[in-house]
């Protein structure tokens, strides 16, 4: 065998993007790009392979060389976008009596709507458990598919205790080669009708999704690849295909959580707001504390037990077209050259330019006729974009990969600019003012939602058309922006650097010790089982106290990995890093704790610390203001946590407010934001103590919740 390859290949609407990366070192080996084969009778996993097969050939492996494969999939979000669905025959599953009337009520479910004027058809039953034996259910299933019911939901009211009913359901079902999706399989959340709905979005998307997902598999098997096929989750993780035909909708989002793992692989900041730019919209997400932020999906206006990345679509990218009107620019976008079948100016010779004219057209029917193209000598039509007017200004610089031609902008730009009666740099400057007026709302409003401190706020662009959006915005609104390297094929550098991740939740009212380490263990195995190295996988405890939620995330590597990405920092360079991160200059930067795995840096920024903590790769893994940190050995961690927590207690109103901790203990950064009192600390961190050694030295940073706050 030669070198050890991974193959990360991401499904965009438009492209099908393969990059294979080196194992060990991370570095690019081999890319290839095909149009995505919507139209093919194998779906987008034709596409896949097809990717996958130029990029063996064009480059110098085998598919005896990759040990990880993975792709992301457009396809579940896609299905409930166009309304390509099956019929769902819900099996409801409880007690009779009133307690079997409300079980009843909250697993039949109306029709759902997918916002889209399309909806998923549902027909109910319901089963009560004295009833439950195999020739009973089975006269359900007749008659849920004598409705028209192509495939079935089990949903019982205390399922997450117990699946047996469930369980039995399916195994009728699939005798009958009817596919199930076992409510209590997708979410172990209490809440019944919210579960039966998630259930039942999950089992329409069944027939599609398993299709694509059977054609791609046997593909990737006839190509010569004998390691599992993973297939990339919305909430920033990979899971193997076997799991996806279970749980597809797991994998709605799958493409921009692709570009954020990617992202992340190359960003030394743990606070961000994140933009992947496209050609048509543009996702925008949040990164906090070094992890994409994640909620529970909507569809259709309903909430669904669905993890993913919690991201807003623009309709303003790099490619979005002008709209100009009574000698006024009056916006740009949502439609975009790719929509208007146009070139972009920028990316057009030179030589072509002759005699620009300003028309006005409507890309499709419906739209208004007001947005702006350029007919040339020739009768080509070019279009005035975001990524025109950023060349313009100079703000893509020449090794991005939207930097085009400025002469071609500049000379398509000027007719429009003597329409409004303006020079073209103001025109250009309108333009990118017009795109900025609707991406602002946007990032104030995750800065605010998820209590990020706006100073310490960078953004990180990603996709073709970052540098069209990002370097404006981020003057405009007095941030620091990085873009990565690589930043157009991100998506899938981060599906082939995608770990394993599985989430378990439960509703647990004042969770105890044992309750900690009992669902800590379960995240785990669940992440071994779907194909994690035991040693690789780290589990990060969430306890949400207005729901009692305890949610526990176990992150996991398919293989050890021995090489990490960036090389190791010494101090000066880590503390130059922590410098930038506060905006201060280095020598106010002092490095308060070190060990072979952390540098902890503070600075005094406005009468109060800051502090960073940074790995040896460089990452800044945690960034706060007005914090504190202390080093003490394992055996005496009760006191010395006690001790900094009354120390750095905020009070407002007469209410006490804990600080936010972090603890690096082993090779972890742990995160103990969601902690709600003292007493609720002490018990999620005693399970991390446990595990090591008296004597060990551990790190703890403090950071008080809130600056305005009375100490």
């Amino acid at each position: 065998m030669g070198r050890k390859v991974r193959v990360g290949i991401d499904v965009g609407g438009t492209h099908t993007k393969a990059v294979a990366l080196d194992n060990e070192k991370y570095e690019i080996v081999g890319t290839s790009i095909v149009k995505t084969t919507h139209s093919h009778k194998m779906g987008v996993a034709a596409g896949v392979i097809e990717c996958f097969q130029k990029c063996i050939e064009e480059n110098d492996f085998s598919a005896d060389d990759v040990v990880f494969i993975a792709h992301s999939t457009t396809q579940a979000t896609n299905a409930l976008l166009e309304g390509d669905v099956a019929k769902v025959g819900v099996i409801g599953i409880g007690k009779g009596g009133l307690e079997g009337w409300l079980s009843k009520k909250q697993t039949t479910l109306e029709d759902i709507p997918l916002g889209t004027g399309r909806v998923i058809k549902v027909v109910n039953s319901y089963v009560k458990e004295k009833q439950l034996t195999e020739d009973y259910v089975q006269n359900h299933i007749d008659r849920l598919k004598g409705q028209g019911a192509d495939v079935l939901v089990a949903s019982e009211a205390f399922g997450v205790d117990s699946m047996k009913k469930e369980e039995l359901v399916r195994e009728v079902a699939e005798k009958n080669d009817v596919m199930v999706s076992a409510a209590s399989a997708i979410s172990k959340l209490y809440g019944l009708k919210r579960r039966t709905r998630t259930a039942a979005i999950n089992a329409s998307i069944l027939p599609t999704m398993m299709n694509t997902a059977y054609s791609t598999e046997m593909a990737v098997r006839e190509a010569g690849i004998k390691v599992p096929l993973m297939v990339m989750r919305g909430d920033g993780g990979v899971m193997d295909i076997s799991e996806m035909k279970k749980r597809p909708v797991l994998t709605m989002l799958s493409g921009p959580a692709a570009s954020i793992v990617g992202a992340l692989m190359y960003l030394r900041a743990s606070n961000g707001i994140y933009f992947e730019v496209g050609g048509t919209s543009t996702n925008i997400g949040v990164i906090k504390n070094g992890r994409p932020a994640v909620e529970y999906s909507t569809v259709g206006g309903h909430s669904t037990y669905v993890s993913s990345l919690d991201v807003i679509v623009l309709g303003v990218a790099g490619g979005s077209m002008v709209r100009a009107s009574g000698n006024k620019l009056i916006d740009v976008g949502p439609r975009s050259a790719h929509i208007g079948g146009l070139d972009y100016a920028v990316y057009t010779p030179t030589a072509e330019i002759k005699e620009p004219q300003l028309e006005f057209f409507s890309p499709k029917e419906g739209d208004p006729e007001d947005y702006v193209r350029i007919k040339l000598a020739s009768g080509k039509r070019v279009a005035i974009t975001n990524s025109c007017a950023a060349n313009v200004l100079g703000y893509v610089s020449e090794s991005d990969y939207s930097y085009g031609i400025i002469e071609s902008a500049r000379l398509c730009i000027k007719p429009l600019a003597d329409y409004l009666g303006i020079s073209i740099e103001q025109c250009a400057e309108q333009i990118l003012q017009k795109a900025f007026e609707k991406i602002e709302p946007v990032v104030n409003g995750f800065v605010e939602k998820y209590h990020l401190e706006r100073d310490q706020v960078s953004l990180v662009g990603c996709g073709g058309g970052a540098s069209a959006l990002l370097p404006f915005t981020a003057k405009k609104m007095e941030l620091n922006y990085s873009i990565p390297k690589n930043a157009e094929v991100i998506s899938s550098i981060g599906v082939a650097l995608a770990m394993i991740r599985d989430v378990v939740e439960r509703v647990i009212p004042s969770p105890t010790q044992e309750d900690i380490a009992a669902i800590k263990k379960e995240a785990k195995n669940l992440a071994v089982r779907n194909g994690a190295v035991p040693d690789s996988v780290e589990v990060q405890i969430e306890i949400d106290s207005q729901t009692n939620r305890v949610t526990a995330i176990a992150l996991g590597s398919s293989e050890v990995k021995t090489t990490d990405l960036l090389k190791v920092c010494d101090e000066k360079e880590a503390g130059q890093i922590a410098a930038k991160s506060m905006n201060v200059s280095e020598e106010s930067v002092k490095c308060a704790l070190k060990n072979d795995l952390f540098f902890i840096f503070t600075s005094e920024v406005k009468g109060k610390d800051s502090v960073r903590i940074l790995d040896k790769k460089g990452f800044v893994k945690v960034q706060r203001k007005d914090a504190k940190v202390i080093s003490f050995a394992v055996k005496d961690w009760e006191k010395s946590v006690e001790q900094l927590w009354k120390e750095m207690v905020s009070f407002k109103a007469e209410m006490e407010h804990g600080p936010d901790m972090y603890l690096c203990i082993g090779g972890k950064v742990l995160d103990f934001e969601s902690a709600l009192d003292l007493n609720q600390l002490m018990i999620l961190m005693q399970s991390e103590f446990l595990e090591a050694e008296p004597d060990d030295i551990v790190f703890l940073v403090a950071a008080r919740y809130d600056m305005g706050y009375e100490s």
